[in-house]
């Protein structure tokens, strides 16, 4: 369906000297961003949906998650959902809400996580199984175990697989603000590397877009040889956490093949000991600790900040520095990365790193990441057509209502394009309905739906002709237009929401 295509990702066909510092990517053609969907079993690297974690999330909104559920950056979909799904009395919805209750966490972020971990080892419906029976599965995804038999009744019950296909096209703009930034995050780690492929056989990099989650989220996994990356709404693509993801895809095999030669430098590692905002993991793994190490010491070389390297030491990561001035080495020969690698840690000297860490201040926390929130942005001077119309508008509002209708009509006179003119339309329909000629108001509120309406006007101009409906008492009219309001992908919340009612019963002045 959408993906990055194997292509994409390997586009460093040829070894690729590094320039100093920072390389600069390739122009490209890229080659279109629909593609068929691969076998489940393909290694290929993918920007996508998946319908599995799609599943577990929807399933977790309809049992009570609503973390940062209000936050500008969430995705209207997630309302959507939890709105149609709050109006039904589901046996499944019962069963979820005991077993998230059962199993919640104090920590909202933590929750996420393993509910995130989870939906990557699973397949899809209609059984949600774990792909891999045998894998030894983290602590995290273990703690709900018995999630799957719930999922099922679940997705078959609310019908998710309809609700899956109303999110694509809200799939379909994420991924396309993604595509163009991922390429070239991941043609400049590819560059840097020297790689002749986006990694080796067998392996999977995979980046999944999730609408349902807490905003401004990059959920990075890794599980055997599948590396994944889950990223929820924010107000622009998050990529450096994708580059980051796609750094450890690159570098951990290397960190492993080459942990002899990473170990001979473990008494480094002590001067960790004492960094309070680094993990306990990092102070007992030192191969993991000279990984993330050199991965922060990458970064800080393709942004040009040195400063960033310098934050990581400070931060626990003590080889970042160091390493950063090996790679500046590095980036002056032909080698790649993956037959180069053993000397980066070669060239690590202790006597320079004592001295280095005398003067080191440990920080007491991790600096936060910088999300941007979304932003209001000032609606452009409205000319024209577009500004009878709000004219129009605020006539209505004030309940000037032949002052509104005279300025509708003046709209039908100004332009010949058919959205503008199914607004006016739909103004006129809504005062003849005020000034009580019902017939006239079914008959232009028809009249908008013949033209080219945006979302908004054509589901509010269905709702008024079902309740019209209701009103006429013809009920098998009304309902079909209240459903044909929930047909809308992205009609208004508020529109949805009464629509649902009217569906459920019939609507009373």
């Amino acid at each position: 369906m959408r993906r990055i295509p194997h292509l994409l990702l390997t586009l460093c066909a040829a070894a690729l000297p590094a320039l100093p510092q920072a390389p600069t990517p390739p122009r490209i053609a890229k080659p279109p961003l629909r593609r068929p969907r691969a076998a489940s079993n393909s290694t290929e690297n993918q920007l996508d949906g998946n319908e599995a974690l799609f599943t577990v999330l929807a399933a977790i909104n309809a049992a009570g998650y609503d973390d940062q559920i209000n936050a500008v950056s969430t995705h209207a979909f997630r309302h959507t959902l939890r709105t149609e799904l709050a109006s039904r009395n589901l046996d499944s919805v019962f069963e979820l809400k005991r077993f998230f209750r059962d199993h919640r966490l104090a920590d909202p972020t933590a929750e996420l996580n393993r509910y995130i971990s989870y939906a990557l080892l699973i397949n899809g419906p209609p059984d949600f199984d774990y792909r891999d029976p045998d894998m030894v599965r983290p602590p995290d995804a273990t703690s709900i175990e018995g999630l799957s038999p719930l999922l099922a009744a679940f997705y078959k019950e609310a019908g998710i697989s309809e609700f899956w296909q109303r999110a694509q096209p809200f799939y379909d703009q994420v991924i396309e603000q993604y595509h163009e930034p991922v390429v070239n995050a991941i043609l400049q780690a590819n560059a840097y590397a020297r790689n002749t492929t986006s990694g080796y056989l067998g392996r999977r990099f995979q980046i999944y877009v999730d609408l349902l989650g807490a905003p401004n989220q990059v959920q990075s996994r890794s599980f055997a040889d599948d590396y994944f990356v889950v990223v929820t709404p924010s107000a622009e693509p998050q990529i450096d956490g994708i580059r980051h993801a796609y750094l450890h895809f690159l570098v951990d095999p290397l960190a492993i093949k080459f942990s002899d030669d990473i170990n001979k430098k473990h008494a480094l590692g002590d001067y960790a000991l004492g960094a309070g905002a680094l993990d306990d993991h990092f102070k007992v793994d030192f191969v993991d600790l000279a990984g993330e190490s050199l991965i922060k010491a990458i970064e800080s070389r393709l942004d040009r900040r040195p400063a960033e390297a310098e934050q990581a030491l400070k931060e626990g990561f003590v080889l970042a520095p160091a390493l950063a001035e090996q790679l500046a080495i590095y980036e002056k020969q032909e080698v790649a990365l993956r037959l180069y690698f053993p000397n980066l840690f070669a060239g690590l000297d202790f006597k320079r790193e004592e001295e280095r860490m005398t003067s080191v201040e440990f920080a007491p926390s991790r600096a936060s990441r910088t999300v941007r929130p979304a932003q209001t942005i000032k609606p452009p001077e409205l000319t024209g057509a577009a500004k009878t119309l709000d004219d129009a508008e605020q006539a209505y509002r004030a309940r000037d209502l032949d002052r509104a209708k005279q300025i509708f009509l003046r709209v039908l006179d100004e332009t010949p394009e058919q959205p503008l003119q199914a607004k006016a339309y739909y103004g006129l329909a809504r005062v003849a309905v005020l000034q009580r000629d019902p017939e006239t108001g079914d008959r232009l509120f028809r009249k908008v739906l013949e033209l080219q309406p945006d979302s908004e006007t054509k589901s509010w101009s269905l709702l008024y002709l079902a309740r019209l409906a209701d009103s006429q008492g013809n009920r098998d009219q009304a309902v079909e237009n209240y459903k044909a309001v929930l047909a809308i992908p992205d009609a208004p919340d508020s529109v949805r929401q009464a629509a649902l009612k009217g569906v459920g019963e019939a609507f009373k002045k």
